[in-house]
């Protein structure tokens, strides 16, 4: 039996790991590079003076693929994650002192939507049906599979989906498809929320992209027991169990080549630079910063397309420790900008901080009580904020911040200000610098346009033999499931080829 070859994996982020431990599962070597020095990428955590952030992440969902990864190596979820349904997958507060509970049962959820606003719970089964529908067409082609291998097409499923290409809505907006449904501006801002899912303005975003409700509502929010950076602990665990060698605080600086055959990588370990010899690697760096920095790549039509797609919006999150407990907050709450449509022309358009931003706030100490000292909460505070370009982030900063102060004065009639006992902060600039993704960009590409499916990151590259790629920029996209399929696109095309 032929020995099994060794294979290079740049990055730990949870498309990394999922990709280290499947091919680990199968018999190869499996190297795994981190510039940091802890796994995690994105997905990370921060542990200090009594209270633990979750960094990125904040909600599961299809919990089921994360089941089957641990199938596939013959271990047991259970040993080492406790899934949790949620009851209540978010509670949204308006201008107008309006609430919103996005409730997990979808009779109970149509039914607040017909008591808070003018739309009917008939218009919201409707909605969960035609999110179905998309879900069902496009799941097995674009999901789960790569699409651009031609074979995926020639099934009777692909053949339906191309058939009826029309159900999965390519041709409107997300604004436009949830404006046909609805009539009342606080649903359509509700259902428009999910564009930001990906990075992305539900004003140019193709309505395709209303299969992340059904995936929410009909399939179900979750949280993990210890916090979603539970996940890439278990995940590490069994990557390790698997013999993955893991080197941290070792940053890949190139990736070698010859004549578009990979041979190897750069690192730099703790100041020691030293050549590598592979010829597969697993990319799951953002792809734009795997073209330019690590392959020195600037000519070939995968590189220069990347350089020149939107990239996704990217984050202003504040980690604050916080006096009190607040009991109308739930896990995930959203404090919704009065002004949606200038939000995203902010974003993508003048590329500042919204005046008017969309608030998002996570505590999880409640449900994870050690996640604060007693008579405390950990509130995670994220805003969506624009991609780097010359931006003054100390002012965008402290713009924010009093727009944050304010908005939570108002929403919530809490003064949030003088209950801060701890606060980090993570900015587009340390994203860029701590996980390698281009200009901040959360999710590589942005998905405002028709095509934009069509464009992301292949999992296989198709101009540098031996180069596989994962990860938020990659197929099938950004979000927890997502990126852990992708690593798993990566690893099977290895495996069979």
């Amino acid at each position: 039996m032929a020995k099994k070859r060794k294979i290079a994996v740049i990055g730990s982020g949870l498309g990394g790991l999922s990709a280290a431990v499947r091919l680990a599962g199968s018999g190869y070597q499996v190297d795994l590079y981190e510039q940091n020095s802890k796994p995690g990428g994105k997905a990370n955590q921060i542990s200090e003076n009594g209270f633990r952030f979750d960094t990125g992440p904040s909600l599961l969902t299809m919990p089921f693929v994360i089941r089957e990864l641990f199938e596939n190596v013959a271990e047991n979820i259970e040993d080492y994650l406790k899934v949790i349904p949620l009851s209540n997958l978010c509670k949204y507060f308006y201008d107008d002192g309006t609430v919103i509970n996005a409730y997990a049962d979808t009779e109970k959820f149509a039914r607040e939507i017909s008591d808070k606003t003018s739309d009917t719970a008939e218009s919201v089964k409707k909605y969960l049906k035609y999110s179905e529908k998309i879900y069902r067409l496009t799941a097995d082609l674009f999901l789960f599979q790569d699409f651009s291998d031609r074979k995926n097409f020639l099934t009777k499923k692909a053949l339906k989906t191309l058939l009826n290409i029309n159900s999965i809505d390519p041709f409107r907006t997300m604004h436009k498809a949830n404006r046909a449904f609805f009539r009342d501006k606080k649903t359509v801002q509700l259902f428009d929320r999910y564009a930001t899912y990906n990075g992305s303005n539900p004003y140019k975003a193709p309505a395709t992209l209303n299969i992340i409700q059904h995936v929410e509502y009909n399939l179900g929010g979750y949280i993990l027991s210890g916090g979603i950076y539970s996940l890439v602990t278990a995940l590490f665990q069994v990557a390790r169990k698997k013999g993955v060698n893991f080197f941290f605080d070792s940053k890949v600086t190139q990736i070698h080549h010859d004549d578009f055959w990979v041979t190897g990588i750069t690192v730099n370990r703790n100041g020691i630079v030293e050549k590598k010899n592979y010829d597969t690697i697993v990319s799951n760096a953002d792809a734009n910063h795997t073209y330019k920095q690590m392959l020195k790549d600037s000519v070939t039509p995968s590189a220069k397309r990347f350089s020149k797609l939107e990239p996704s919006t990217s984050a202003l999150v504040f980690y604050w420790g916080v006096q009190g407990n607040h009991k109308d907050l739930e896990i995930h709450n959203i404090l919704f900008s009065s002004a949606y449509k200038k939000e995203f022309a902010d974003l993508f358009d003048r590329k500042v901080c919204p005046d008017d931003p969309t608030v998002y706030i996570y505590i999880s100490s409640r449900f994870k009580e050690d996640d604060a000292p007693a008579g405390h909460e950990n509130w995670f505070v994220m805003i969506n904020a624009p991609y780097i370009e010359n931006q003054n982030w100390e002012r965008e900063i402290e713009k924010s911040r009093r727009n944050i102060f304010e908005k939570i004065k108002n929403r919530l009639d809490i003064n949030i200000e003088n209950k801060i006992v701890f606060e980090k902060i993570l900015t587009p600039g340390m994203i860029e610098k701590e996980t390698g993704s281009t200009l901040g960009s959360l999710y590589g590409i942005s998905s405002n346009g028709k095509s934009a499916a069509f464009v992301r990151q292949k999992n296989r590259s198709k101009e540098y033999s031996g180069l596989y790629f994962c990860g938020g920029s990659s197929h099938p996209g950004g979000g927890i499931p997502l990126v852990i399929l992708s690593g798993k696109m990566a690893a099977e095309s290895i495996i069979n080829s």
